[in-house]
């Protein structure tokens, strides 16, 4: 690997912070692994696939850039903290974490007919996992003094999009958590974001539409530009509120939707 402070990577939006990622394995995760690196971070990645997390550090590396993981289930507190801590023993620090790892949900209908461990699985996954990462994540940044973190929401966490209602919730509970958290640590130099992400085409999206080409319309019928996000087009927002160019945004939702909060 690489220095992230050579020439490839010295004027990067990013130089000099380590990052962290969950969810990073594919997706817009592995989107934003790509392009945090080239933009001179450090990235440490967790998702659960450990051999996709090798191929894509060592991908990284191979372009020149610097790049960590810690397999793990954002579920699970220790798991997370193992994380927090490789970003640390790895890199010194962590300046950035992109809370990324969602679940939509394995059943599709109305509410009543919803089985629990669906629901208990969404809610662990958005909302506990997204507050199992600030919890591991803010102590460290608190030493540091600084620190931006980016959580992925969605824009079923603003209004009733037609999901199933547990994700609906789970994502609206990720925002609170965004609100509070950037609220009680703002004076201490970290901010904390969220992105309200409309339909993307990841792999878990492209498999549906392939099993079922009706879906294709019906995920874009909403969106002003009608068509699905791309991974990419994502990590780019998430890169600007991890960023000093957005130094004065803190407790703010960027929607990343397609127009659907527009209509």
């Amino acid at each position: 690997m690489t220095d992230r402070n050579s020439p490839a990577h010295s004027n990067g939006l990013l130089t000099d912070k380590t990052v962290m990622i969950t969810g990073a394995s594919s997706g817009i995760g592995e989107a934003a692994a790509r392009l945090f690196a080239e933009e001179g971070a450090a990235v440490v990645l967790m998702a659960r696939r450990e051999d996709r997390l090798q191929f894509l550090v060592d991908d990284i590396a191979a372009s020149g850039g610097r790049a960590a993981f810690s397999v793990g289930d954002v579920t699970r507190s220790d798991d997370v903290e193992r994380a927090v801590s490789t970003a640390v023993q790895t890199f010194g620090g962590l300046e950035g974490a992109f809370n990324n790892a969602g679940y939509a949900g394995s059943t599709f209908g109305p509410l009543h007919e919803l089985p629990e461990d669906d629901f208990d699985r969404v809610m662990n996954v958005n909302v506990r996992g997204t507050w199992n990462c600030l919890r591991h994540q803010i102590p460290v940044m608190l030493a540091a003094g600084r620190g931006a973190i980016v959580n992925t929401s969605s824009s079923a966490g603003l209004i009733a999009t037609g999901a199933p209602s547990p994700y609906v919730a789970a994502k609206h509970a990720v925002l609170g958590l965004t609100k509070a958290s950037a609220a009680e640590y703002g004076a201490s130099g970290i901010r904390v974001n969220s992105l309200i992400v409309g339909t993307t085409r990841t792999e878990m999206i492209t498999a549906a539409v392939e099993a079922n080409p009706a879906l294709e319309e019906a995920f874009v019928a909403r969106q002003i530009q009608k068509r699905m996000a791309q991974p990419e087009e994502v990590a780019q927002a998430a890169l600007w509120l991890l960023s000093d160019r957005s130094s004065f945004a803190t407790g703010s939702h960027i929607a990343v939707d397609g127009g659907i909060l527009a209509v």
